[in-house]
């Protein structure tokens, strides 16, 4: 696998990802929904200013300092991605990776930009992109577009179950959006699949080592 093609998986996401969260910004009011597959899938828009599936980090402060360090995450994995290329880790590694780091640059640009791009999703009134008047923030105080939600289960809690018995309960409750799958996708395939991605590197071969060469001779 060759650089070029980490960029084209990187650049990929980042076009599916921000061209849904464009028309989702331009054509949706704040907590509109579509259900696209009954019971299971919808598309309902939210923002928020924090991490990944609405977590959040530290108030203003927070979001710049979150955003600063996307930036400089992403910079860094460029960079740490060529060297993996360099000594040749396993096509599984790089594509997830290539996955997080897109991620990583598709909610980045959001923080980034979005503040400056589009007017504010008030009550029932859809955003335009480039207002007349200005964005509804500055440069790093972007909110990240998330619109996925997939509650696959809605509903009370057996009276039997601790600590949560009789509770309403939503399983899955997170709204995120592409580059939050990418992110989670690249994560777990990497957590699943470590001693593949990384065998050869963490256990050269015998043949390889030095003191076997020695030994052998």
């Amino acid at each position: 696998m060759k650089y070029r093609h980490v960029i084209f998986i990187v650049i990929l996401i980042l076009v599916i990802d921000q061209t849904l969260k464009f028309w989702i910004k331009t054509h949706m009011f704040m907590q509109q929904e579509f259900v696209i597959f009954p019971n299971w899938f919808r598309i309902h828009f939210i923002e928020n200013e924090g991490m990944a599936y609405g977590l959040k980090f530290g108030g203003d402060f927070g979001k710049i300092l979150l955003t600063m360090f996307r930036l400089v995450a992403v910079v860094v994995g460029f960079v740490y991605m060529k060297k993996l290329i360099k000594e040749k880790y396993s096509t599984g590694l790089l594509i997830c990776g290539s996955l997080i780091l897109a991620g990583a640059a598709g909610n980045l640009i959001d923080s980034m930009f979005y503040g400056l791009i589009f007017n504010d999703s008030i009550g029932y009134d859809v955003a335009k992109f480039l207002p007349a008047g200005g964005g509804y923030g500055s440069f790093l105080h972007g909110r990240v577009v998330d619109m996925l939600y997939f509650p696959i289960y809605e509903g009370y809690l057996p009276s039997w179950v601790p600590f949560k018995g009789g509770d309403y309960f939503v399983f899955f409750r997170p709204v995120f959006n592409v580059a939050d799958a990418a992110i989670s996708t690249g994560v777990i395939s990497i957590l699943l699949f470590q001693k593949r991605f990384f065998g050869k590197h963490m256990h050269p071969k015998a043949a390889d080592h030095p003191v076997a060469k020695d030994h052998v001779a």
